[in-house]
């Protein structure tokens, strides 16, 4: 199975780096154009695979050809390389906004489409990817795709309505635990913590809670209540958090994020 990137930013090298860790194929069996000599003097050197600064030997020679670049230039690389394009390829795209009958319109050719939206922490090996086929992709084709995405984080198959959902949730949301782990940080550095260990506390705290949602499968809201001592501190920050509408922000967040996707 010959994997060919068509671009070589963070998020085409994240994915790369799981697929290579996982051994999902070989260095060899991968190949990554981008328009940047530097970039591709990065990937080759780092991580040993074939590069190219021409888009169509990268969609030509590879079985799955996966479009990581950004949503503005997907148009003009299509144009480019849809002459590449035979009924067997999968074609993969990763950015919000270009839907499945938009891509399939733009490869012309009758190909397999896979619409994925994962997301940074995917650089960790902690992703979290939505993949969408489209009517051609068979079963097996889902599998390969999902055996793909589950090598550098966890997978879920979702109806393309949800896409939009999902890019609000998983897509965008980690800016959002960044700032909040940094505004924890900047609290108990006022308290008097050094930056640094600040960082390691707060960011450790939402690592380990994340766990706790997703291996105890209790409802958030019971793991919340199971901190909250009476009249203690925590339901005091609580009290504080609701106070400054914390929920609704977080809320009108996800929502402004979600209805931004359906513009782009």
């Amino acid at each position: 199975m010959k994997i060919g990137f068509i671009g070589g930013g963070n998020m085409g090298t994240a994915m790369l780096s799981g697929i290579l860790r996982q051994g999902i194929c070989k260095k060899e069996e991968v190949i990554v154009s981008d328009l940047s000599l530097e970039r591709l003097s990065y990937i080759k050197e780092k991580m040993g695979v074939e590069t190219t600064s021409d888009n169509k030997e990268a969609a030509s020679s590879a079985e799955i050809v996966i479009l990581s670049i950004k949503p503005q230039f997907y148009e003009e690389v299509l144009d480019e390389v849809r002459e590449c394009f035979t009924p067997e390829k999968i074609v993969v795209g990763i950015a919000p906004g270009k839907t499945v009958s938009w891509l399939e319109e733009k490869c012309v050719v009758p190909v397999k489409i896979f619409r994925l939206m994962p997301n940074t922490p995917a650089q960790v090996g902690e992703g979290m990817t939505a993949v969408c086929p489209n009517s051609r992709a068979s079963e097996e084709d889902i599998k390969r795709i999902c055996e793909i995405t589950d090598s550098f984080g966890k997978t879920e198959v979702v109806p393309e309505r949800l896409m939009d959902a999902v890019g609000a949730v998983s897509g965008s949301s980690p800016a959002y635990v960044f700032m909040f782990i940094e505004a924890m940080a900047d609290a108990a550095v006022a308290q008097g913590m050094a930056r640094k260990q600040a960082y390691a506390f707060a960011a450790q705290a939402v690592l380990g809670s994340a766990k706790m949602v997703l291996e105890t499968g209790m409802h958030p809201g019971e793991l919340k209540d199971m901190v909250c001592s009476p009249a203690g501190t925590t339901i005091e920050g609580v009290r504080t958090l609701e106070k400054m509408s914390f929920r609704s922000a977080v809320y009108e967040a996800l929502n402004a994020c979600a209805e931004k996707g359906k513009t782009l």
